[in-house]
C-alpha cells in the first residue's frame, strides 16, 4: 500500500512542472518573436521602434487589465471597443460644448479638458456598472449583454456625430495633446499609465481579498456562495473595473487623433480578449495573471508590428492573425481544470 505516495510525488511533481511551462510561454514567445523581428528587419530592433510599440499597446493594453478581472471571474466583454468610441465621443462633444460657452464665461480651456477626463472615467464607470447590474441582478448571460450594448454603443456615437466625425476644438486639442505625445524622462505618458495600471491591476488581483474573491467566483461560482463571498457584488466591481480602464485608455487615445468616428476602437474587444487569453488567463475563469496579459497584449502588438515591417502578410490580415491565436490558445487550454 505505501507505492501509492511515491507515485503520487512525481504525478505533482509533473503538474508543477507542467504549470510552469505554461506560465513561461507566452515569455518565451514574446522573446522568441523580437528574435525573428530583429533578424528580419534592423530596423525592429531600435529604440524609437520599441517606444513605438509600447505606445501602440497601452490603449489595448489597459482596456486588457480591466479585462482580466472580468474573464477570471468568468465572465466576458464584448462591447469595450464600441464603448471606448462612446466614450472618445461624448467627451469631445462635451468639451467642445463648454468650450462653446466659454466666451462669455470664461471658463479655462484646462478645466475643460479636466472636465473632459473625468467624464470619460466616470461614463466607464457607469457602462461598466450597467453590465455587472444586467448580468447579475438581470440573471442574463454577459455575451448576450455585451454584445447588444456593442451595437448600442456604437449606434449612439454614429447619431452623436450625424454619421460623420467628432472633432476636438483646435485650441482643446493644443492643451490637450501632451496627454498623448509628451514623454517622461524619455518614455511616453501613455507607457507610464499603462505601467501604472498593469502594477495596480496586479497589486489588487494577487494581494487583496477582492482579487482572491474573483478568482474563487471563477473557479466555482456556487461554492464561492457557500462561502460567503458576495458574488454579485464581486462581478458588478469587476465590469466598473474595466469600465474605468476603458475610460483611462480611451483619455490618452483621444489625443492621438482629436476626433471619434464610428469606427473608432473598432475591434478593440478582439485584442483585448486576445491579450489576456495569450497571456495564459484561461476562458473558463478561475486562473489568470495581469503580468501575462501584459506579456500578451506586448506579444500581440510585437507581431502586428512584425508584419508591418516585414510585409510577410497584408497588414489587412492582422485581424486574422490575432483570431488565429485565440482559437490555438483556446485549444491548447482545453484540457485544463
Amino acid at each position: 500500500m505505501r507505492p501509492a505516495p511515491t507515485e503520487a510525488v512525481p504525478s505533482r511533481r509533473a503538474l508543477r512542472v507542467a504549470q510552469r511551462l505554461y506560465t513561461l510561454g507566452p515569455l518565451v514567445g514574446l522573446i522568441a518573436l523580437c528574435i525573428v523581428g530583429t533578424l528580419l528587419n534592423r530596423d525592429f530592433a531600435t529604440l524609437d521602434n520599441l517606444m513605438n510599440v509600447l505606445t501602440r499597446t497601452s490603449f489595448i493594453g489597459i482596456i486588457a487589465v480591466g479585462m482580466t478581472f472580468v474573464i477570471i471571474s468568468g465572465g466576458i466583454d464584448l462591447s469595450v471597443g464600441s464603448m471606448a468610441a462612446l466614450i472618445a465621443g461624448s467627451m469631445i462633444w462635451l468639451m467642445n460644448a463648454l468650450a462653446a460657452g466659454a466666451a462669455g464665461h470664461a471658463l479655462p480651456p484646462l478645466l475643460i479638458v479636466t472636465i473632459g477626463i473625468v467624464a470619460a472615467l466616470v461614463l466607464g464607470a457607469l457602462f461598466g456598472c450597467a453590465h455587472g447590474l444586467l448580468i447579475t441582478k438581470g440573471r442574463i448571460e454577459p455575451f448576450i449583454v455585451t454584445l447588444g450594448t456593442l451595437g448600442i454603443f456604437r449606434a449612439v456615437l454614429t447619431w452623436l456625430a450625424d454619421g460623420g466625425a467628432l472633432t476636438l476644438n483646435d485650441s482643446l486639442s493644443d492643451l490637450y495633446g501632451p496627454v498623448y505625445y509628451a514623454s517622461l524622462f524619455g518614455v511616453p505618458v501613455p507607457i507610464w499609465v499603462f505601467l501604472v495600471v498593469a502594477a495596480g491591476g496586479a497589486l489588487i488581483l494577487n494581494r487583496t481579498a477582492f482579487g482572491r474573491h474573483v478568482q474563487a467566483i471563477g473557479s466555482n461560482e456556487q461554492v464561492a456562495r457557500y462561502a460567503a463571498i458576495r458574488v454579485d457584488t464581486v462581478k458588478i466591481v469587476t465590469y466598473v473595473l474595466l469600465g474605468m480602464c476603458v475610460g483611462v485608455a480611451t483619455v490618452l487615445y483621444v489625443p492621438r487623433l482629436g476626433s471619434a468616428t464610428p469606427t473608432t476602437g473598432l475591434l478593440w474587444e478582439l485584442e483585448a480578449i486576445a491579450s489576456v487569453v495569450v497571456g495564459g488567463t484561461a476562458l473558463k475563469g478561475g486562473e489568470g495573471r495581469v503580468i501575462g496579459t501584459v506579456i500578451g497584449a506586448i506579444l500581440l502588438s510585437v507581431i502586428a508590428n512584425i508584419l508591418n515591417l516585414t510585409s510577410i502578410i497584408s497588414v489587412y490580415l492582422n485581424a486574422a492573425v490575432q483570431g488565429v491565436v485565440i482559437i490555438f490558445v483556446a485549444f491548447v487550454q482545453r484540457g485544463r481544470r
